[in-house]
């Protein structure tokens, strides 16, 4: 009796060492593949950073406006003039209260199976 129980956890502890050294290489591997992806994101945030300042320096005016002025007429470029922007007497007021009647006739439609947005889609 006493020597299958010392069998049984003979072949226990060995069962046990064979799945700690598989944890143990698996680990290994995870962290491995941890370093190279560590490695991996350090190069592409240096590339990042070289094209960022690549990209600052393109769009300084000191290098913008000299290819702005060699290829004005070609492109029609003109510079922007204040009249191009809106004025705030241009923008209509907001209503002082909803449409409430609008509203009502939109519910009422839709709950008689009317569909306006494929009216308007329609007839367009």
């Amino acid at each position: 009796m006493i020597r299958v129980i010392n069998l049984v956890l003979f072949c226990m502890c060995l069962a046990a060492l064979v799945g700690v050294y598989g944890l143990k290489y698996s680990v290994e591997d995870i962290a491995a593949e941890k370093v190279s992806i560590e490695r991996k994101i350090d190069r592409q945030t240096g590339e990042l950073s070289l094209l960022k300042a690549d990209w600052s320096y393109l769009n300084q005016p000191a290098h913008v406006g000299p290819i702005v002025t060699r290829h004005q007429e070609a492109l029609a470029l003109v510079p922007t003039s204040q009249e191009q922007f809106g004025r705030m007497d241009n923008l209509p007021m907001r209503p002082a209260a909803p449409d409430t009647a609008a509203l009502d006739e939109l519910l009422n439609s839709l709950d008689a199976g009317i569909d306006p947005i494929e009216q308007l889609i329609e007839a367009n």
